[in-house]
């Protein structure tokens, strides 16, 4: 169990019946245009659309799709007054350019937060140091994270962490859900975990958590410039340390 409800829920590739989703009490969801099937869902709480607004922004593939949440107030206790959510669904296609959306038009350069996560269908070395990768699958994978490093976002998966159990056991376990969190972001992000068993998917939820990010106080500095080296130096050419204790003896530690 969670110990809050989830503000946003973002689902890949989820059931649906001519193109019209499930809904649930306390949610609104944000998918993209028919007539194509949605391949991407973002359910978001009504609490949150009470307080903040709420806005999509749509592309020309229907396996991605960003939510843009405002507050004139900032966000988190930032400057920051946006931030956007966007979830992705890769496809595997047998010619290039292979996945179905390149990682330039994903991992875009953003100065407010952005978070960018779903079913990216990309083994990686980085997310799952244990895999054995054929050179092809390397090639596909570094470009969507060689493009994320060049921006650069920052890989929240812890590595190692699988997400994806198949139901074919042959195959074995994966990480094909990936979380990216951006420069302005990164340090809002509390955790990312995977506390929740399945749905009934052989994906299991990725939680991410963010943070009220506190208030540092600048490192202590001295002042240069009102110190006075001849008073200092005066005061190191006569300092003197104690002499060391001597050894201690069986008779003085008995004492």
């Amino acid at each position: 169990m969670l110990p809050h409800p989830p503000l946003l829920v973002a689902i890949q590739d989820p059931l649906s019946r001519r193109s019209v989703l499930p809904t649930f009490p306390g949610f609104m969801s944000f998918a993209p245009p028919p007539p194509r099937r949605p391949r991407v869902v973002i359910y978001v709480s009504r609490t949150l659309n009470q307080y903040l607004s709420c806005s999509t922004v749509f592309y020309a593939s229907s396996e991605m799709l960003s939510v843009d949440v405002f507050s004139p107030e900032g966000l988190f206790g930032s400057r920051h007054r946006s931030q956007r959510v966007t979830s992705v669904y890769l496809l595997r296609i047998n010619r290039p350019p292979y996945p179905s959306i390149p990682p330039e038009r994903i991992l875009s350069f953003l100065s407010y937060p952005h978070l960018v996560l779903g079913d990216f269908n990309l083994h990686h070395l980085l997310a799952d140091p244990c895999r054995s990768l054929s050179e092809r699958k390397f090639i596909i994978s570094t470009r969507y994270f060689d493009a994320a490093f060049d921006v650069p976002y920052y890989l929240l998966n812890t590595p190692g962490v699988y997400t994806r159990f198949p139901f074919d056991t042959i195959l074995g376990p994966s990480v094909f859900d990936l979380a990216f969190a951006n420069t302005a972001l990164s340090p809002l992000v509390s955790s990312w975990d995977t506390p929740l068993p399945s749905t009934g998917s052989d994906h299991v939820p990725c939680v991410i958590t963010l943070k009220l990010p506190g208030i540092m106080l600048p490192p202590l500095t001295p002042h240069w410039a009102l110190l006075d080296l001849d008073a200092v130096g005066k005061a190191l050419d006569t300092f003197t340390t104690l002499p060391c204790p001597a050894k201690p003896t069986p008779n003085s530690l008995s004492r």
